[in-house]
């Protein structure tokens, strides 16, 4: 109707491009760490379109255990399992449960959380917790104690396990690209204080510096996919508009678990591979196609 040109985006690049529209002087290469309820993702941002994936989640994200976790504590989950369970463990002891780091013995950048929720849930059991008809507000205190101090171990570990996997990622980033300065940390799980905390740590360390968007441009937003539009359609990558006469069966093309750039080498998981074949080539491969075809 308004003759407009299309810009196709990936929902992830976006979540690592919305950097760049806070932090003016975000220039590219530069190393980013998607984290969410439904994903877990370490790439190197070379450039515009052109990503290399360091790491990804073979199983659960860190999001999707934050969330099982706070529902099975009894919290409350209007503001989201991440948050409550967040507050919860800044009244816990981190250190009274020994869960255990997952993946130590692999050494790539890619996650997995399923083991840590099993950990979680028997450490529940074992506590007899009983959440069914009991959520937080009505626990007394020695129970609201246990709940906190699982609350507090699991997220001790499990930002452990973000740590180990990031520290490892700027390593292997630094042999490719020894320029970058920059780990942008972005996704709903980015909002959190203690996630924030602790990685900063690790890029201080490192000599880099940590890059969040505010809380409201971690969680999915339009600005992040608008923003990423405007950074395609200036480098012009778009699509024209549809005809007027475009017929009413139109297809579109979906695609799910879309990469965003190509595998690493040392990053590649083969238990991951098996699992969820690759149906679509990257954005990446798409773009750097195109752009030799120019």
């Amino acid at each position: 109707m308004h003759n407009l040109p299309i810009v196709g985006i990936h929902h992830m690049e976006a979540h690592a491009l919305v950097a760049r529209l806070v932090e003016k002087d975000l220039h590219f290469p530069f190393l980013a760490l998607l984290i969410s309820g439904g994903h877990n993702l370490l790439i190197l941002a070379r450039d515009l379109g052109h990503y290399v994936q360091l790491g990804t989640t073979i199983d659960d994200a860190i999001g999707e255990a934050y969330d099982k976790t706070a529902r099975w504590l009894g919290l409350d989950m209007k503001k989201g399992g991440g948050p409550a369970l967040e507050e919860l463990a800044r009244e816990g002891d981190a250190d009274s449960i020994k869960f255990s780091i997952p993946m130590r013995q692999h050494k790539d950048c890619n996650f997995s959380y399923a083991g840590l929720k099993t950990q979680v849930r028997l450490a529940i059991e074992s506590r007899k917790i009983c959440t069914e008809n009991n959520p937080i507000s009505s626990a007394n205190q020695d129970d609201r104690s246990s709940r906190a101090d699982i609350a507090a171990s699991f997220q001790r570990v499990a930002v452990l396990h973000l740590e180990d996997r990031c520290q490892r990622a700027i390593e292997w980033a630094l042999k490719i690209e020894p320029s970058i300065n920059s780990l942008v940390v972005s996704g709903g799980v980015a909002s959190n204080q203690y996630v924030r905390t602790r990685l900063s740590h690790v890029v201080n360390n490192s000599g880099l510096r940590l890059v969040c968007p505010p809380p409201s441009l971690c969680t999915d937003n339009g600005v992040m996919i608008a923003w990423t539009g405007i950074e395609h359609f200036l480098a012009g990558r778009f699509d024209p508009p549809p005809p007027a006469n475009e017929p009413e069966n139109y297809l579109v093309d979906l695609r799910p678990r879309w990469p965003l750039g190509e595998e690493y080498s040392q990053g590649r998981s083969e238990a991951r591979s098996l699992k969820r074949a690759r149906i679509h080539p990257s954005l990446t491969s798409i773009i750097q196609g195109s752009m030799q075809q120019q």
